[in-house]
């Protein structure tokens, strides 16, 4: 018995959905954060998707494992892939437009590069990917920098807040690792429920949730972040992991940014600097330079 080769149109087709819904997630948040808390967006948006992920887990007829070895790991995933870089994400978008903030985001792969090479080391240091992190991290310094040594530094903390969520998310691509040994779904929808036990306590205490009036839109935006950038996105993800490969699935990478960007554009009537557009280009080289596969050298006769 043969197994079906997935149909290529379709799983491109996919990619591309892919990259457009966590590439909408900055213009959710920036809508959301208009009338409703950062840390009770997140913490709401952690609650729908995890449950969402959870009832999916449940229909495929697998459970959520129940030894504390796995929740703790649950946890420390968490911390580093929702609550501290989906709150610092909230809370700068604030002051931050989503289109800078999704160009900031995709410096992911370089911040994970450097971490792997000066903690675990598993990772050659080449020309090419030393290419890749000078390029990154010279357009975040062109889209940062520039600002704030022009005196307009009042974007900068929150700026430097979504460079920091950034590095939360490569420190969770390598931490996830750990979870080899489960169906991808059972870890995302672990890390999900932690970070809403960790952040409904917090948002009650802080926001004092039932005294809000959110407006329709902020509302409609926050299903919109849950339901699609969130596990709709993961399911998809975890699909193309399986049917293009973990690197072919990386290059939604390249065009979420874009997407991102036009999205704030052409719906939230964002606009863009010159020193940001220069930073722009240079992130795009160095996250391609990091990511794209090197062509094997054809053996010597």
């Amino acid at each position: 018995m043969t197994t079906a080769l997935p149909n290529l149109k379709t799983e491109l087709a996919l990619l591309l959905l892919l990259a457009t819904l966590w590439g909408a997630s900055y213009s959710f948040i920036k809508l959301g954060v208009a009338t409703i808390p950062p840390i009770t967006l997140i913490a709401a948006r952690t609650v729908i998707a995890g449950t969402i992920l959870l009832l999916v887990i449940r229909a495929r007829g697998l459970s959520m494992p129940r030894d504390r070895g796995n929740w703790g790991r649950f946890l420390i995933q968490a911390c580093l892939n929702s609550v501290v870089p989906f709150t610092l994400i909230a809370w700068a978008e604030r002051d931050v437009d989503a289109g800078m903030a999704a160009i900031l985001n995709s410096t992911t792969p370089i911040f994970a590069f450097l971490l792997t090479v000066c903690l675990t080391r598993h990772e050659a240091v080449t020309a090419r990917k030393t290419i890749g992190v000078v390029a990154g991290i010279a357009g975040t310094c062109l889209i940062i920098g520039v600002e704030a040594f022009g005196g307009l530094g009042q974007e900068l903390g929150p700026q430097l807040a979504i460079v920091a969520a950034t590095v939360c998310y490569a420190g969770a691509a390598i931490f996830g690792k750990r979870f080899t040994g489960l169906d991808p779904t059972i870890p995302a929808a672990g890390s999900l429920l932690c970070g809403a036990l960790i952040l409904i306590p917090l948002s009650l205490l802080v926001d004092a949730p039932w005294t809000l009036t959110p407006s329709s839109q902020s509302v409609a935006a926050l299903l919109g972040l849950s339901v699609f950038s969130t596990a709709l996105a993961f399911a998809i993800y975890f699909r193309l992991v399986r049917t293009l490969g973990s690197v072919g699935t990386t290059a939604q990478a390249y065009l979420r940014v874009p997407i991102g960007v036009a999205i704030g554009v052409l719906f939230l009537g964002e606009s863009l600097t010159a020193s940001a557009w220069a930073g722009f280009a240079c992130v795009i080289v160095g996250v391609a330079a990091m990511t794209i596969p090197a062509k094997p050298r054809p053996a010597l006769a």
